[in-house]
């Protein structure tokens, strides 16, 4: 009923249940404790109409309540040991797949997040491995409990008339056909319901996280008619799914009962013969009724495994995604260096276009180098580059002398602190914010740099201090606020070179001048790249690169820049002007 390509994603499903294994085999056992409850009771049918009801024995009669009681609780307590167990595998396992694709999603490269959102990838991360879970406890539940029952009871029929129990599973091949036919389309439309599930997310992620953009200009009312059509896309699939998985039993009745018919016409002619007792024609019926019971689960198992691999396809396309920044196999760990940085010739596109051309700066210990330029010039490429968040396409990048691909990426970030645009600060304390790139930093350190970064009065005055929680993205503090709690960060991470885009552009004139004093006195030693719009904030850099569609088209001190009459000073002026 499966595909060889299905079967394979299947069958990697399934391989996380592996290390579970002890697990599973008991509840194999108790599963087998309730097949042989169904053939027992299948069995027992004959005695008693025979023996009980037409001979009236009446010693069977006192034993049948003790019989029907035993069977049940054995069954039941078989039941209850099958299904925990088989659904505590199936949610370690469950477990294991989610930390494997969080674990390997959060590990791959800058351009992966860049074609794929974040909606989509929470989207795959909960929803998918959660339809996925019915393929490793539901799944695994019914296959092992309905297959051996199934088996059971198949075979006590062929033992009492194997021409009667043949006529029965005469149908089972004509009802194959449809129910593979309907687990097709539940898979089509379960994976096309997860991807609309995905803009979902999407959409919820996005107006959370803009609630003030949204507040600001009063369009509550268009992201909620945006959530609508998303969420009106998803029931579209979803119904789809229902609309096959409902035909699937109805289907599987209609198809069965051709064969109880049949069984049914053979055996009492059988019996108007008395080539077989009434009790033996109700106990092959009663084995062959419930042979069918647990033969349109497992159909309603195909439905269950359909979805399991659409939603398994999405999750294991981010599994299958290779990380594009890597550590070379001989990498070399960096220890603290000096500080010397060098792009040789690089050439950089995140598409087609080049966003840096033939790009060469050399920046020496200690030295304050700035970037400006337009938006769009490349500023921020060389931020991301010198983090090795991408690769060039051509030259080199060096620190100390040595190529930063040939540097294990740990070892070389532990050399560079980021103070991004982007003000991002986890739903945590103020005091893990701060410490984040440095967590086994004391009290006293985190406070001395919430100090320097001019945060600690604001700090102070909060009712729980540095045990304060931001909230999500630090929506509790002010921008300035949480730009001091990066540049805090970034204090306490001490690292020999800063990478400072636009460090002050959310702070008002006077927290900027605080900060830049505090800057002013982190950058000694440091070697520094500070990109900044703001030309207020650069005068005094040693050097100034004045980048233009990815090429340096100036260099030199303000001074310098402002004799040479070119896009500095227009851009100075720009800023500058009345």
């Amino acid at each position: 009923m499966l595909t060889s390509k299905q079967k394979n994603i299947y069958l990697r499903i399934v391989r996380y249940a592996a290390p579970y294994k002890g697990i599973i085999a008991l509840s194999m056992l108790a599963s087998m404790g309730v097949a042989a409850s169904d053939a027992v009771l299948a069995y027992l049918v004959k005695p008693f109409v025979d023996d009980l009801i037409i001979a009236g024995n009446l010693g069977l009669a006192k034993l049948i309540p003790f019989l029907v009681v035993g069977i049940a609780a054995f069954k039941g307590v078989s039941r209850y040991i099958q299904e925990y167990n088989i659904r505590t595998a199936g949610q370690h396992a469950i477990q294991d797949i989610r930390n494997e694709v969080f674990g390997h999603t959060i590990n791959l490269s800058a351009r992966f997040f860049t074609n794929n959102s974040s909606g989509s990838l929470i989207s795959r991360i909960l929803n998918d491995v959660n339809v996925m879970q019915a393929a490793l406890s539901d799944v695994l539940v019914t296959l092992l409990r309905e297959t051996l029952t199934m088996f059971a009871l198949t075979g006590y029929a062929f033992y009492v008339d194997w021409k009667m129990a043949l006529m029965a599973f005469v149908v089972i091949p004509a009802a194959v056909w449809p129910a593979v036919a309907i687990g097709k389309k539940i898979k089509k439309f379960s994976r096309r319901g997860q991807d609309a599930m995905g803009n979902v997310t999407s959409v919820l992620e996005q107006s959370f996280s803009g609630i003030k953009v949204i507040k600001a200009f009063a369009t509550e009312d268009q992201e909620t008619q945006k959530f609508i059509r998303e969420n009106a896309g998803f029931f579209t699939f979803i119904r789809k799914t229902f609309r096959y998985s409902a035909a699937s039993a109805p289907v599987m009745e209609i198809m069965t009962s051709f064969g109880v018919a049949a069984v049914l016409w053979y055996g009492l002619d059988r019996v108007a013969v008395d080539a077989m007792t009434k009790g033996e024609l109700f106990s092959i019926l009663a084995a062959i009724l419930l042979m069918y019971t647990p033969l349109k689960r497992l159909t309603k198992v195909n439905n269950t495994i359909q979805k399991a691999i659409g939603a398994a396809e999405r999750v294991f396309e981010v599994l299958d995604n290779q990380a594009e920044i890597v550590d070379a196999t001989d990498a070399t760990d960096l220890s603290r260096c000096q500080g010397y940085v060098k792009f040789e010739n690089v050439d950089f596109a995140y598409d087609d276009d080049l966003v840096l051309r033939d790009f060469s700066v050399v920046a020496k210990p200690g030295e304050v180098v700035a970037l400006v330029g337009p938006s769009g010039a490349g500023k921020s490429t060389f931020v991301g580059l010198l983090n090795r968040f991408y690769d060039p396409q051509q030259g080199k990048i060096l620190i100390d002398g040595y190529d930063i691909r040939n540097l294990t990426q740990s070892s070389l970030h532990d050399n560079l602190a980021l103070v991004d645009q982007e003000t991002f600060l986890f739903n945590d304390t103020l005091m893990n914010n701060i410490r984040y790139g440095r967590p086994d930093a004391d009290t006293s350190m985190v406070e001395a740099a919430a100090r320097q970064a001019y945060a600690d009065e604001f700090i102070s005055q909060l009712p729980d201090g540095y045990d304060t929680l931001v909230g999500d993205r630090g929506v509790r503090l002010s921008g300035g606020q949480r730009q001091r709690i990066c540049i805090a960060r970034a204090i306490l991470r001490d690292a020999p070179i800063l990478l400072l885009d636009e460090a002050t552009s959310a702070l008002d004139t006077e927290s900027e001048a605080m900060v830049q004093r505090a800057l002013g006195n982190l950058m000694a030693n440091r070697t520094t790249f500070v990109i900044a719009h703001r030309l207020s904030t650069i005068m005094h850099a040693n050097r100034i690169l004045v980048l233009d569609q990815g090429e340096i088209v100036e260099s030199g001190n303000h001074q310098e820049l402002l004799d040479q009459d070119g896009l500095y000073k227009r851009l100075y002026d720009t800023q500058f002007e009345g």
